[in-house]
């Protein structure tokens, strides 16, 4: 199965690069960026690599903490493609200058590439190659074309103009020796770039990202017209080779999953007990009292029809709030979180009487990992900690070798797929994200009964009416939704009602659209919809006394508000 390896220098799109080529049926590694290039890594063997991608980075390829890539990158004669950072220091290790810029190329930016004339020549030894690869930029050449390698001579003559996504402070103000620019920047620094003699191409932005037009076929003609890849992945192979290793690694031990009842950890949870024996799994749930409303009886029905045979309901709602009160910093409430988590599945699990070493399983996505700062490699910085991956405790396990992450390579796009593979009911294979600290994490401020209950009557109302109503086209607005919810903000704002003064809670509305959660943008609401669902909220629960509708993307903002 032909290979493409990654170099992850801590961008936080580095598995999405991976998941794209994946989505193009091409099997993918992601290692460490300094990782030594053995011979082992890049043998002709059963996953034979055939070329290499040099992710971004958040550092600066000029100061001592960017990241270096073993020299032999260089020297090994694969194809190599530099995303941001990566082109950098490509740029910055053969001999051309990488600096600091007066102002951040940042977001959708055009990107001019030159026209067939001027991106060829007699001279060029890898003409024929960079021909190939600037077949990705060509607006006439469909993606099934570049999967099948069948790249025409394009009659594109002229320049042209798309729509590239930018992420980076630095840039190149003198390319390597060798290299050529075929692409430029709005603000005038080199935007696409390749190699006279080497199969070395680069790029000044991020393909991977959505929000960059054809930037799937421009990854697909590194892979299929540069690389010579041939289409070899997929979900089920994907599922056969977890589960042998799930097997392998496990045994005959027991195994916990913590479960909440989303998307990710009921999809663990199906994975698990379609590849173990039932009677070793225990699934766990902790009814933590910041969870939405009727949780615990939606969870319950839907575990049993997987066929759980151990099912463990622990109500700790006064632990948790206990465990809250007082606490306002994001961080510390979620630390509280997680560290209570652990300690109170490692009490119930003693109640159990399940025998050492049992393994902790979970339903970690990479994005949690990535966001986490526990990426691959160990240059990605921190942007929120996760209960799953932050703790002290959990650390613990991780380090001692008990803990299970089925599904911590995937975006919550390909778990969803990976759910209705295994049999898990489409409702909850289309459940909107829930966050692991649940509603305290949607409570600005000090979490306590009262506001989770505000909270939980307001949020279900919105889903409700969300999962009622329709687009213009006829689908559930959940649907179109990848994800919805409402914030209790730590602001009183005044009103009338019944012709009385009254101060009530503020709520906002949060719906994004997104295709893997790394970036997202504002669902565009119907205003009629929107004004409705305020009125009934408002209505509804008489501590709301108004409400907003957040209307931040991802980035600047996380999808979460705290």
């Amino acid at each position: 199965m032909d290979t493409i390896l990654i170099l992850d220098f801590g961008s936080q799109t580095t598995q999405l690069i991976g998941r794209r080529i994946r989505d193009l049926g091409v099997y993918t590694e992601i290692i460490p960026g300094d990782s030594p290039l053995s011979a082992k890594i890049l043998a002709a063997g059963t996953n034979p690599v055939r070329g290499i991608i040099l992710s971004g980075s958040p550092e600066s390829v000029y100061t001592p903490q960017g990241a270096v890539p073993d020299q032999g990158v260089y020297t090994c004669g694969l194809p190599l493609l530099g995303i941001c950072y990566g082109l950098q220091r490509m740029t910055y290790d053969n001999g051309g200058l990488v600096e600091a810029l007066h102002r951040r190329e940042y977001g959708g930016m055009e990107v001019t590439v030159k026209g067939e004339t001027e991106a060829s020549g007699p001279t060029l030894r890898n003409g024929e190659l960079i021909r190939k690869f600037l077949a990705g930029f060509d607006p006439a050449l469909p993606l099934d074309a570049l999967v099948n390698a069948a790249i025409p001579r394009s009659s594109r003559s002229a320049a042209h103009s798309f729509t590239a996504w930018m992420s980076h402070g630095d840039s190149l103000t003198r390319l390597a020796p060798g290299f050529r620019e075929y692409g430029v920047s709005a603000a005038g620094f080199p935007a696409v770039a390749a190699h006279d003699t080497e199969p070395w191409f680069g790029l000044q932005f991020h393909p991977e990202v959505t929000h960059t037009e054809r930037g799937l076929e421009i990854l697909a003609a590194f892979v299929f017209g540069v690389c010579g890849c041939k289409p070899g992945w997929t979900m089920e192979r994907y599922i056969e080779e977890v589960r042998v290793s799930l097997r392998e690694r496990v045994g005959r031990s027991p195994v916990l999953l913590l479960i909440s009842g989303g998307v990710d950890s009921t999809v663990a949870g199906a994975l698990l007990l379609k590849t173990l024996d039932a009677g070793q799994v225990h699934l766990m749930y902790l009814d933590t009292g910041l969870m939405r409303k009727d949780e615990t009886k939606t969870v319950t029905a839907a575990l049993e029809r997987l066929g759980a045979r151990h099912l463990h309901i622990v109500h700790c709602e006064e632990e948790f709030l206990s465990a809250l009160k007082g606490l306002t910093d994001p961080e510390a409430k979620r630390k509280a979180i997680g560290d209570l988590f652990i300690t109170i599945q490692e009490r119930e699990v003693a109640r159990l009487g399940l025998p050492e070493p049992y393994f902790l399983a979970q339903g970690t996505l990479y994005t949690d990992l990535i966001e986490s700062g526990k990426g691959v490699g160990k240059k990605a910085h921190l942007i929120k900690s996760h209960h799953n991956v932050g703790s002290p405790l959990v650390d613990a396990k991780r380090n001692a070798g008990h803990i299970v992450e089925p599904l911590d390579r995937l975006y919550k796009d390909e778990v969803r797929r990976l759910g209705r593979l295994l049999g898990v009911d489409e409702e909850v294979v289309r459940r909107h994200p829930f966050p692991g600290p649940g509603l305290a994490v949607r409570i600005l401020g000090e979490v306590t009964r009262e506001k989770c209950d505000i909270l939980r009557d307001a949020d279900a109302i919105y889903i409700e009416e969300l999962k009622k109503r329709r687009s213009a086209a006829g689908d559930r607005l959940y649907d179109e939704i990848w994800q919805a919810f409402a914030v209790l903000l730590p602001v009183r704002s005044v009103g009338v009602a019944g012709d009385v003064r009254k101060y009530g809670w503020v709520l906002a509305l949060r719906a994004i659209v997104s295709a893997d959660g790394m970036t997202a943008d504002v669902y565009p609401f119907p205003i009629k919809d929107l004004l409705e669902i305020s009125t009934l909220i408002t209505n509804t629960v008489k501590d709301i006394g108004r409400v907003t509708y957040d209307v931040s993307s991802k980035p600047p903002a996380t999808i979460e508000w705290e």
